[in-house]
């Protein structure tokens, strides 16, 4: 699976904190035990930086069932720790493009996103020119973790490869521009020569970005 390195977040917090906050984001509604041993560090340990996220409103907890005995508690980051990781220069893009709408309108800003698309895909045409498709599929994740959107690849799904984004740093120009999103499906096309089809979206309040990539043709 193609990983990401740490992300530079808030600097006052611990670097042992910022690996907590850094699973969540991979891993939303993780329990105690989790955390842990996906940290290689104890309970304890765990439990000395929670309360402190909790505190500051960067994670929350909740139940779920266990089997036999109490619920097990399991955390997730808040909607204000996304804050925390990159947001790709949100204020300045969000800026030029209301200047884009307000001259030009929404297909003034369509032809915008589409022509930067085009750009970021002939960058790095070479990288992804040769390979079968999954090894074109691993090369994308890395890219896009380069971009900060901690890409990695999953299984198979349903006759395609899966690319999971764990961050979103186009989130609130997504939000306010949704053709965005479907920019950028069709930029992965363009790259891969296959066929990208979305299953989950962070702007639509899911946890991650999810894609089913096919070879180009092949039907659902």
């Amino acid at each position: 699976m193609a990983t990401t390195d740490r992300p530079a977040l808030a600097p006052a917090y611990s670097s042992a904190k910022q690996a907590v906050l850094l699973y969540l984001k991979r891993h939303p509604g993780a329990s105690l035990g989790e955390v842990a041993d996906g940290l290689g560090i104890s309970k304890a340990g765990v439990l000395g930086h929670l309360p402190v996220l909790e505190s500051d409103g960067l994670v929350e907890r909740a139940y779920r069932p266990g089997g036999v005995g109490r619920p097990r508690a399991v955390f997730r980051l808040t909607h204000r720790a996304k804050e925390l990781f990159p947001q790709g220069y949100r204020e300045m893009t969000l800026a030029a493009l209301e200047f884009v709408a307000q001259r030009l309108g929404d297909r003034g800003v369509a032809e915008f996103l589409q022509q930067r698309a085009h750009e970021i895909a002939d960058k790095h045409r070479a990288r992804l020119a040769d390979g079968a498709l999954g090894d074109r599929v691993e090369e994308l994740a890395r890219i896009r973790t380069d971009g900060g959107y901690m890409a990695e690849v999953g299984g198979r799904a349903r006759g395609g490869i899966e690319l999971v984004e764990h961050n979103c740093p186009i989130l609130a120009l997504a939000g306010r521009f949704p053709i965005a999103c479907e920019t950028e499906r069709r930029m992965f096309e363009e790259m891969l020569r296959a066929r990208v089809d979305v299953t989950h979206r962070v702007v639509a309040g899911d946890a991650v970005c999810r894609f089913r990539i096919r070879e180009a043709g092949r039907r659902a």
